[in-house]
């Protein structure tokens, strides 16, 4: 089995509701990383408001838009119906 096959991949729902989605995903972070969100490095140069227009102004959902980015050690896709995956990269 290569590593990349044993790499755990973690699946979280967001809050669509909340301001800034970028947020939950640095505190989801924080959480796999046993850390505080305030300690992890801005996110702003990965994801520069992107998240914000997939919930605050989605495409329709025929699209099945979804940014996907590198943040801290995960590669992170977001899905427009709010499902986030996590999978360690190192």
């Amino acid at each position: 089995m290569t590593d990349r096959a044993e790499r755990e991949i973690i699946r979280r729902t967001l809050d669509e509701s909340r301001d800034n989605p970028a947020v939950q995903i640095a505190e989801i972070v924080a959480e796999l990383e046993n850390t505080e969100p305030t300690r992890l490095p801005p996110m702003y140069d990965c994801v520069d408001g992107m998240l914000d227009n997939l919930f605050s102004q989605p495409p329709s959902p025929e699209a099945q838009m979804a940014v996907d980015f590198s943040y801290k050690s995960y590669r992170i896709t977001i899905e427009q119906d709010a499902t986030a995956t996590f999978v360690k990269t190192g």
